[in-house]
């Protein structure tokens, strides 16, 4: 669904990405592993239009994406599930779902969707009218996946969703994950837990420095040696 070539990023003079190529299979999750600093969230901010490459291109169902301003590719379907949640902490739980869809119109449908966000994700649901900004640190990564699959996207873009939470939250995170997949979303999941992050995906990219050092199956990065010593903390 989304293919990425030779894509360049900066931040000013650094070169953050460096001619990357890899692409997103429809109904898979496709797992970004790598140290803080390899460029993951770089990519995922490139391609949900966040940031634009200097050069190469991204494309969803064969549409150019790179050069469109990050509220076009949402409403083209890519919704994105930013790192540090970035929920907005002064609305409360209900506003922030109405923010998700607010390139939507069909209100009756946003009515239903939103349903359905409470039935998934029960701790939202008795928290209704609270401010975003009181919920714990799990309910809160909880509020902004629901934001974003307001959109309905085709492409569940997911930065860093493990990040900052206790374990058990981790384990809860991932699990939602591998629903949403088995429910028919495709995910692009950019994570430092490599561990998590490999055991709910099909297929796994590795980046070190801007670069992809390695891309295979989940289940072969899972075996392979190097990736164990390096991301899996075997001894």
């Amino acid at each position: 669904m989304i293919a990425v070539d030779n894509l360049h990023t900066y931040y000013g003079h650094i070169h953050a990405v460096k001619g990357i190529s890899f692409q997103v299979r429809q109904g898979e999750i496709t797992a970004l592993i790598g140290a803080n600093g390899a460029g993951k969230s770089t990519t995922i901010k490139t391609i949900c239009g966040l940031l634009h490459p200097r050069e190469g291109s991204i494309t969803l169902n064969g549409s150019p994406i790179h050069k469109l301003s990050a509220d076009k590719v949402v409403g083209l379907g890519i919704g994105y599930v930013p790192e540090g949640r970035r929920i907005f902490p002064v609305l409360t739980v209900d506003e922030n779902l109405d923010m998700g869809a607010y390139h939507r119109s069909d209100n009756a449908e946003i009515a239903k969707d939103k349903a359905r966000m409470y039935e998934t994700f029960p701790a939202l649901k008795s928290r209704v009218k609270q401010l975003a900004g009181s919920l714990s640190g799990g309910e809160q990564q909880m509020l902004a996946i629901a934001r974003a699959l307001m959109s309905r996207p085709q492409v569940l873009v997911m930065d860093e969703p493990s990040l900052g939470l206790a374990p058990l939250l981790v384990k809860r995170v991932f699990e939602i994950i591998a629903d949403l997949n088995k429910q028919g979303m495709t995910i692009l999941l950019s994570e430092q837990n490599a561990r998590g992050a490999l055991k709910i995906a099909h297929q796994g990219i590795v980046m070190e420095t801007g670069k992809i050092r390695l891309s295979d199956s989940a289940e072969a990065l899972r075996e392979n040696t190097m990736i164990q010593h390096a991301y899996l903390g075997a001894g």
